[in-house]
């Protein structure tokens, strides 16, 4: 079966509170963090980008496990914040991570769910026999225009999974997904920020879609919300997720390992894969995990993961990169100045 071989995560140190950003735009921070459920958010530093996260969590995923870089097929890097209109975010990881040129790379666009759809085409390569390894990443430096709403959560961080069928730690059973153009946010050409359609962000956008590809995967494989010992839905806000979970009979206690945004903000295309990576953390053999992302534009992709005992195998070490639970504290925090040079809302002249 193929399945994660290993994964890593980056999210960097720096922080901002949701009650400082509103401080500065003249909102309300109780409501604001009640209504989101969010209530700090990850920030780059003034170096970093959507391609060094991707180097890190590459680089940690194969410190977990000795894959070699040369036998390494395919590197896909799913992104709405490439640093480059044209030059691949993928080739600058496989060059750092040491793989092989003999390889096909390619960077993914799909919002929020490009690094899920970059896991479902190493899938294929890894099935058809095309490639031993192949990278999957989501990884962004997300946008959201001064004092606008996506502000308060816009986060940063990246996840990776080397997919194989080499003694995997978590096989993937079955993944399918659920798409339609749905003009719920965009970004054009050339635009600095995303423009969103507000009242298209929930219904016709994330719950419609979400809703559909986990009915599709629990149709098609003939599961109940009850089969699985975890869930992860992406998580633009604590709400949603939330929300879908009950509405598909997922418990509180199946979502609470992979619901992340809280202390992180929504990391866009890292999201529902730093999530699955919180959960794989703490997973155990036999444990059953059901993820979904969503994209806006849009589409979600569903996955049913079961954990294997390769996880505690001598092959895999766990403990050899750091988990999301310890990226995620001693942070820094930055007032909003600080931040907004951080993000590059203000540039420093020389």
């Amino acid at each position: 079966m193929v399945g994660i071989v290993t994964y890593g995560v980056y999210i960097p140190r720096y922080r901002i509170k949701v009650e400082e950003i509103a401080r500065v735009w003249g909102g309300n921070a109780a409501e604001i963090t009640g209504g989101l459920g969010v209530f700090e958010k990850s920030v780059p530093d003034l170096d970093e980008d959507a391609a060094t996260f991707a180097v890190e969590a590459a680089r940690n995923a194969l410190a977990r496990r000795a894959v070699s870089p040369e036998e390494i097929g395919a590197i896909y890097v799913g992104s709405e914040s490439h640093p480059y209109a044209v030059k691949p975010t993928a080739c600058t990881v496989g060059e750092a991570i040491g793989a092989t040129p003999n390889m096909t790379a390619a960077d993914y666009e799909f919002a929020c769910k490009a690094g899920t759809a970059a896991i479902q085409t190493c899938m294929g390569l890894v099935k058809s026999g095309m490639v031993k390894y192949g990278v999957a990443i989501g990884s962004d430096v997300s946008q959201g225009a001064p004092g606008d709403a996506l502000e308060y959560t816009a986060a940063a961080g990246a996840a990776a999974y080397v997919i194989g069928n080499d003694d995997p730690i978590a096989t993937i059973k079955h993944t399918c997904s659920f798409t339609s153009d749905t003009p719920d946010f965009w970004r054009r050409e050339g635009q600095d920020y995303p423009r969103h359609g507000g009242r298209f962000t929930g219904e016709p956008g994330y719950f419609k879609h979400v809703e559909g590809a986990s009915r599709l995967m629990m149709e098609q494989t003939k599961k109940t919300a009850k089969d699985f010992d975890y869930a992860v839905f992406h998580q633009p806000n604590a709400k949603f997720p939330q929300k879908v979970a009950k509405t598909l009979g997922f418990t509180s206690e199946q979502i609470r390992p992979g619901l992340v945004v809280p202390r992180l903000g929504n990391t866009y295309s890292g999201a529902s894969p730093i999530g699955l990576a919180a959960t794989l953390d703490i997973a155990k053999p036999g444990d059953r995990i059901f993820v979904c992302s969503f994209g806006s534009g849009a589409g979600s992709d569903a996955f049913d993961i079961e954990v294997t005992d390769a996880i505690h195998s001598e092959r895999f070490q766990r403990d050899a990169a750091p988990g999301v639970e310890k990226l995620l504290k001693n942070p820094i925090y930055l007032d909003y100045a600080r931040y907004a040079l951080h993000k590059g809302k203000l540039v420093m002249q020389s």
